[in-house]
């Protein structure tokens, strides 16, 4: 029940945050990535920052693996892979803190450091049980 009420809670952020992302890129005169979750048209790797990817994303094998999962065991893969996934964001949040100059974009990556920590402190309470 936690874990449910939790990817709900990360549901209803990341869409917002992702509108948001829209609008900047939009105000940059970028396109926005076309698609929805892992399967964005992006060059990314593995969930762990594998070759080069982007740092966070789930593989199709992982994503394979997931879906072929059910009850404590898909729960566990869950938390595990969304930890992975949120410290990508930060790292990703972080680099534009460190780099760079849009005060937007820069408010923008505050917020997903510390809502991306608080979910990550959360999952990993859930794991230990």
């Amino acid at each position: 029940e936690q874990i449910i009420d939790l990817a709900s809670e990360i549901e209803a952020a990341q869409g917002p945050e992702m509108e948001q992302m829209t609008a900047l890129l939009e105000q940059f005169g970028e396109p926005a990535p076309t698609g929805t979750g892992h399967s964005m048209d992006m060059d990314h790797g593995g969930g762990h920052g594998e070759d080069g990817g982007m740092s966070g994303m789930m593989s199709e094998g992982e994503m394979t693996e997931l879906a072929n999962m059910s009850g404590a065991e898909f729960d566990t893969m869950w938390l595990e892979m969304m930890i992975v996934h949120h410290q990508g964001a930060i790292d990703m949040a972080e680099t534009e803190l460190a780099a760079g100059e849009n005060t937007e974009a820069k408010d923008m990556a505050n917020a997903i450091v510390d809502v991306q920590q608080s979910e990550i402190t959360t999952m990993q309470d859930l794991l230990q049980g």
